[in-house]
This record gives C-alpha cells, structure tokens and sequence, in this order.
C-alpha cells in the first residue's frame, strides 16, 4: 500500500497522488514521512518539500502552512508551491528585494504583522530561489 498525497494551496489542489515517501521542512526540522507513520499535525516553513513517485524525486517551494498525517495519508496545506519551471528568478529577486527594504522602513516595535509581512515574503522567495538555483547547478 503506498502513500497518499495531497498538496493544496487556497487558489488550488496542486497534487494528488500515490508516493513513496515525502520530505519537508517543519517547524522542527525536516521531517521524512513513510507508508504507516504515525499520525501527526505539524507546521510546515518555507522551504523545499520532496516526494517520490515510482523512483522519480518531484521538488517543490513551499511556503507556511501546515502537514496531517494519518496512517498511509499526508495532507499538505500551504500558501506557496512551486515547481523551478514555475518559478521566475528575476520576479522572485524583485519582490525580496521589496520586502527587504520594507523591513528596513517599518518601526518594528509598533508594526509587528506588517513586519512578519516582510519575513515571510523573504522566507518564501528564499525557498524559491534556493530551489531554482539548485535545478540550475544540476
């Protein structure tokens, strides 16, 4: 029996599929999901998230949100998946680079949401530059 997964972000389902196995970066560090695990809920950050499919390894960026496992099932909801082919470089440097300088400007003692705004737009474009940058070197 194989393991399902469901990758679903607000706008869509992004996958669903039979997988061998799923790895992703939660909020304790990153976390590899086999056939049987134990049922669980964790955070998920952004960050890269893997999962193979009849040997083939499938990349994604991924943004906040949360995993669920049940048994032979893992749900992922998150605000941002994305395969390299999806990703343009120049547009993902571009919004950082906003978001950086935003953070630079904002009285952080007195705009804290606005502030964790800005990190995690810097935290996701990381993810996806980290990801686009790696399939480049391959």
């Amino acid at each position: 029996m194989a393991l399902q997964l469901d990758i679903v972000t607000p706008e869509k389902k992004i996958f669903s599929g039979e997988v061998d196995n799923v790895y992703f970066s939660g909020v304790e560090g990153e976390m590899g999901v086999l056939e049987a695990h134990v049922a669980l809920v964790t955070g998920l950050v952004p960050g890269e998230l893997r999962y193979a499919q009849g040997g083939k390894v499938q990349e994604l960026a991924v943004g906040e949100g949360f995993v669920e496992v049940t048994g032979h099932k893992v749900t992922v909801l998150t605000d941002l998946a994305a395969s390299d082919a999806q990703i343009d470089e120049a547009k993902v440097e571009e919004a950082m680079r906003r978001a950086e300088e935003s953070l630079a400007k904002i009285d952080h003692s007195e705009n804290s949401e606005e502030v964790a705004a800005m990190q995690a737009t810097i935290a996701k474009s990381m993810a996806q530059l980290k990801l686009k940058r790696k399939r480049k070197n391959i």
